[in-house]
């Protein structure tokens, strides 16, 4: 894939859709059979494959990433962001939300 970036939110998901599709056939899996095993109708399963249902929400991705043994692949999105060593350091507290003056 070229420049992640480049691409909009659309285009990415369309990309995920594709990908997902080749994941679920190499796991020997029909639309019908993840519509069973996940709770996502097979339309829905159709839409996103085909690049058409661009708002697939994160439930449904999360259940369709579990299904075909993709879900520890989330710590990939979002990983954990480490302590600043400084911070650590220092004895310092992480703050917990960030407030700006008005």
């Amino acid at each position: 894939m070229k420049d992640i970036y480049a691409f909009s939110n659309t285009e990415l998901v369309r990309t995920l859709g594709r990908r997902f599709k080749t994941y679920r056939i190499r796991c020997h899996m029909t639309q019908s059979e993840m519509s069973e095993q996940t709770g996502v109708s097979v339309p829905t399963i159709r839409s996103f494959e085909n690049g058409r249902s661009t708002n697939v929400s994160l439930q449904v991705l999360l259940a369709l990433m579990r299904a075909v043994g993709q879900l520890e692949q989330i710590d990939d999105l979002l990983p954990e962001i480490p302590d600043n060593p400084k911070d650590v350091f220092k004895g310092l507290k992480q703050p917990k939300r960030v407030r700006h003056g008005k």
